[in-house]
C-alpha cells in the first residue's frame, strides 16, 4: 500500500527537512490535541496545537503551542504588533487556511500568515505538529519549521 502523504510533508520532502511522520486512529470528530498526544503515547509539552486568530487591523495570525497550553491574547498581539487578536471563527478555518479544524498544520496554508512559535519549544529537540490532516502529525526540529514558514518565536502563552 502507497504511504499517504499529506501537502504537509511534501513540503518539507521539497525544503529537504527531516521529519517523522506520525498516523492514529481517529472518527474524525472531536480531535484536540491533549487527546491526540494520548493516542500517540507523547508527551503533552512535545505536541503543539495550531491556533489562527484575526487582528484589530483585520490581518490574519498563526500561534503555535503545546496542546496543554493557553494562547494568552495580550501577548499575542504584542508579539505580532497588534493592539488585539481574537480567535477566529469555527467555520473560517477551511476558507482561510485550506485545512479543518483538527487538522490545521502551521505548514502548508493556502497563505502564508505571520507566525509565532512559543518560545517553550526553543528547549525541546523536536516538536509534533499537525500534518495536515486529522490522523496525522509530524515531528521536526523547532528551528527548521520556524525556517520553513518564516516565523518566529515568541513569548505567547498563558502564565502560571
Amino acid at each position: 500500500m502507497a504511504e499517504i502523504k499529506t501537502n504537509a510533508m511534501r513540503m518539507l520532502d521539497r525544503a529537504k527537512i527531516p521529519y517523522k511522520h506520525y498516523s492514529y486512529e481517529t472518527d474524525g470528530e472531536h480531535v484536540d490535541g491533549i487527546s491526540v498526544a494520548t493516542k500517540m503515547g507523547q508527551p503533552l509539552e512535545h505536541v503543539y496545537k495550531t491556533l489562527v486568530t484575526a487582528g484589530k487591523s483585520g490581518g490574519h495570525y498563526v500561534f503555535v503551542i503545546p496542546v496543554a497550553a493557553e494562547l494568552d491574547l495580550k501577548k499575542a498581539a504584542k508579539a505580532v504588533g497588534e493592539k488585539s487578536v481574537q480567535m477566529i471563527h469555527v467555520k473560517d478555518i477551511n476558507k482561510l487556511t485550506g485545512y479543518i479544524r483538527g487538522g490545521c498544520s502551521p505548514i502548508g496554508m493556502k497563505k502564508q500568515f505571520p507566525t509565532v512559535l512559543s518560545e517553550s519549544a526553543r528547549a525541546l529537540d523536536t516538536v509534533i505538529v499537525s500534518g495536515g490532516k486529522i490522523g496525522f502529525q509530524v515531528e521536526l526540529e523547532p528551528d527548521a519549521l520556524l525556517g520553513l514558514i518564516r516565523g518566529k518565536y515568541g513569548d505567547i502563552e498563558v502564565s502560571e
